[in-house]
């Protein structure tokens, strides 16, 4: 079990030694976030990656169980620091993608992100903040995990015409509550990003931004329904989200 909290600098200058899917994976979402011609809308990603506020970690087959207990590790091992990574720090993660996952449909990936999150839980020994609502229908609910609100999102291979979603492999991205106290509705700098986000989206993507996105807190807001956004504008009608407490869970795909 490899315990790994990378930045930039680090991968860069050990590129050559990792494994051939973990380069991919790098070169691909490097590519993808500090593309100069067509800019990806999320501006304090491709901030936090030219800053290297960044970190990263690679983790195996997300199906696995021995996947799911190296990420509740390298998430508690990103936690004791991120606080002095940058404004911009986000845990990004990389699962092991193998050929048959990339048969997966959307759907298919909604069910596995959940039960990566509802799977990790288990490995949580820390209560769930007071000040966050444990109750995912609340406009103030977040995931939380080690004691840490983060908002989650993922991108995958499936995802097609929400380009903002897709990415090469089954990618993750937790968020610390933290770094939105200076970006929400409540301030001008807030505003003005969320605007030009708003922008970029609608020039990235082949869809407009999904109806689903609003700012934390906001009423009728939810934020489950912001962390996997199918490739159209469905949105869906109940949270999928538990704590576990027993064994862990893993979906049964249906064959491709």
């Amino acid at each position: 079990m490899e315990v790994a909290v990378l930045d930039k600098k680090w991968i860069e200058e050990h590129f050559e030694t990792l494994p051939l899917w973990q380069q991919s994976a790098y070169t691909d979402f490097a590519a993808m976030v500090a593309d100069e011609a067509n800019t990806f809308p999320c501006i304090p990603a491709r901030k936090g990656f030219l800053s290297n506020h960044l970190r990263y970690s690679f983790i195996g087959d997300p199906r696995e169980e021995q996947s799911i207990k190296t990420l509740a590790l390298c998430i508690k091992e990103y936690n004791k620091h991120c606080q002095t990574f940058g404004n911009y720090t986000t845990h990004t993660i990389f699962f092991k993608t193998p050929d048959d996952m990339h048969k997966f449909e959307v759907a298919d990936y909604n069910n596995l992100f959940w039960s990566v999150l509802n799977n990790l839980t288990k490995f949580d020994d820390i209560d769930w903040p007071m000040e966050i609502p444990t109750d995912s229908s609340h406009n103030e609910w977040e995931f939380c995990f080690n004691g840490e609100p983060y908002f989650v999102s993922c991108a995958t291979p499936a995802h097609k015409i929400r380009k903002s979603r897709h990415f090469s492999t089954l990618l993750m991205a937790f968020q610390p509550r933290w770094i939105f106290e200076e970006i929400n509705h409540s301030t001008a700098f807030g505003r003005k990003l969320k605007k030009l986000i708003r922008q970029r989206i609608n020039e990235y993507d082949e869809i407009p931004a999904h109806p689903d996105l609003k700012w934390y807190g906001q009423k009728g807001s939810n934020e489950w329904k912001q962390y996997f956004l199918s490739d159209d504008n469905d949105s869906p009608s109940k949270c999928p989200f538990l704590r576990m407490q027993n064994s862990l869970i893993f979906p049964q795909n249906k064959e491709h």
